[in-house]
């Protein structure tokens, strides 16, 4: 736990506050691009929704609440191509499914229900994947010297580590600014090629074939990434950061559906909160409401004022900066996983958290959940080895 969540006031609008809104960005940027170039999503709507969640979720939980693209439904739409009627079924689907959940109050059973080693395991897979993909998207570049290169990336990590404990001067708001003197730098004409208006069209209404292909194909993976990711883990984290006004599942759960069944209806991209988000935003300076609601006046504005246009920034901001955002933010979150000392919480964490990242995040819960049970009845047991070695 850490103390700063005791000191905070709700809302805060500051340049820390400011540098942490930008943590995430090295999630939410490539999945919501890769949507919009694959299957036809629009990018207007999409920024503008995330805005306005980013707005309504920083004033109501009052920590730097994240709002992000739903990963397994955005991995399937970008890997299989789904249209942009399959995103929104999956989208509204997923929302209602989660909605019924934390209306309900079954969301809080399976808070109480759910080891806290295996919330970890959860964690530490989530915190090396985006670790790994920072360390992917810098040497994916290929170069080493370029606007978008290696070189950048190492300049960049450096830079972070340098202001990693800095109380006056956000890291991220240094690497964010570099990663758009790279941008105007490599393509001097960007100005030039941007154009005013949202140019958004009404989204096509989901026909029987496109509900099914949602729900078989984007819904049912990511009814449990969120809820055990969006929900669950982001409010076990919650609590870590600010244990004076930690995220409650129930609140959360509605959140998360009524996002989706409000927005995805006029084409917003499927959203959740996710506990890679908090993780990063908290560690780039982010410690209340004002942080995400900062953001997302940003996303509002922009969705408005430039829409579809933005597609072209958004392609060529450099990816060696998003990874380095994306490494810092899973190092942040696999960082929470060291209260597990006991030998049978830290085994069972590395049982989830292996399982998920072999299989998938639904089969490591599971595995992960089924261990935790059996050390618990008695069924087996992990001794530790003799004091003597032998």
């Amino acid at each position: 736990m850490t103390d700063e969540g005791k000191r905070t006031s709700r809302i805060r609008f500051d340049r820390r506050e400011l540098g942490g809104a930008l943590g995430d960005l090295g999630t939410f940027i490539p999945l919501l691009v890769g949507m919009v170039n694959r299957c036809g999503l629009q990018l207007g709507p999409a920024l503008l929704s995330a805005g306005i969640m980013n707005v309504v979720t920083g004033l109501a939980f009052g920590i730097p609440m994240p709002v992000q693209p739903m990963k397994a439904i955005a991995a399937v739409a970008i890997a299989e191509g789904l249209n942009e009627s399959q995103i929104l079924a999956a989208g509204i689907i997923t929302g209602a499914v989660i909605l019924i959940l934390g209306v309900t109050g079954l969301i809080n059973w399976l808070n109480h229900a759910i080891p806290k080693s295996v919330v970890r395991g959860l964690q530490l897979a989530l915190g090396l994947k985006l670790l790994s993909g920072g360390f992917k998207m810098i040497a994916g570049t290929d170069v080493w010297l370029a606007w978008d290169s290696i070189g950048l990336g190492i300049l960049c990590a450096s830079l972070v580590l340098l202001l990693y404990f800095s109380k006056h001067v956000p890291g991220a708001l240094v690497v964010f600014a570099i990663g758009l003197i790279a941008l105007f730098a490599a393509d001097t004409d960007m100005l030039s090629k941007t154009a005013l208006g949202m140019n958004w069209h009404w989204p096509a209404l989901a026909n029987a074939n496109d509900w099914m292909t949602g729900l078989r194909r984007g819904a049912l993976p990511q009814i449990p990434l969120t809820l055990l990711n969006s929900v669950i883990s982001v409010c076990a984290l919650s609590l870590d950061l600010f244990p004076r006004t930690p995220a409650a599942p129930r609140r959360v759960a509605v959140s998360v559906g009524l996002m989706n069944l409000l927005a995805c209806p006029f084409g917003a991209m499927p959203m959740c909160h996710g506990a890679g988000g908090l993780a990063a935003q908290h560690r780039f300076g982010a410690r209340t409401g004002g942080s995400v609601i900062m953001l997302g006046g940003a996303k509002i504005a922009l969705a408005i004022l430039f829409g579809g246009s933005m597609l072209l920034w958004l392609q060529a901001y450099p990816q060696s900066v998003l990874g380095v955002l994306l490494l810092f933010s899973g190092l942040e979150l696999a960082l929470v996983c060291r209260d597990q000392k006991t030998r049978v919480d830290f085994f069972v964490m590395l049982i989830t958290a292996g399982a998920c990242m072999a299989i998938n995040t639904a089969v490591g819960f599971v595995v992960g959940w089924l261990m935790a049970g059996l050390l618990v009845w008695g069924v087996f047991r992990i001794e530790p080895p003799p004091a003597n070695g032998n």
